[in-house]
């Protein structure tokens, strides 16, 4: 989960606290969440700081079930999609669904990228460090160590 637009929120924490008492509407029920966590924006880091964090959830739906609740929870609190890595309201990414490997259109879990990041494996580590990456055979707290992107970020 990650924002550095409040958007109609106040702050980017009202926001993903919004997004993250919707999830049980659109079937993923929270077993845990992480601390928020702030970074410099990026790419490019003159842009609006962020804020980061990692929701552990149970769904009945598949990963794209998963997918598509999220991007309809995006949509609802006011998400626009207008440049790729652009400043946004919110963004709400599926990093791994159970033990699953996809790599399909529109779709590929875990997700791609998620291991270079600080600011995802920080949180998810905080959470679970055990997790284990289900390609990578790494856990949690190892890719945590080793994240290339956003070595900045740290609980805010």
């Amino acid at each position: 989960m990650g924002s550095n637009l409040p958007g109609a929120y106040g702050s980017s924490e009202a926001l993903l606290e919004a997004a993250l008492a919707k999830f049980p509407e659109v079937g993923l029920k929270i077993l845990e969440t992480s601390s928020w966590w702030r970074s410099a924006a990026w790419p490019d880091p003159n842009g609006p700081e962020y804020r980061n964090g990692v929701a552990l959830v149970e769904a009945n739906a598949g990963p794209a079930g998963v997918l598509a609740a999220l991007l309809k929870l995006e949509a609802e609190l006011g998400r626009e999609r207008w440049a790729r890595n652009a400043p946004r309201t919110l963004d709400l990414d599926l990093i791994a669904h159970g033990r699953e490997v996809r790599d399909a259109p529109g779709l590929i879990v875990p997700h791609p990228r998620a291991h270079e990041r600080l600011f995802v494996m920080g949180p998810l580590a905080e959470i679970a460090p055990g997790w284990v990456h289900p390609v990578l055979g790494k856990t949690a707290a190892e890719l945590a160590a080793t994240a290339s992107v956003g070595r900045d970020a740290r609980p805010a």
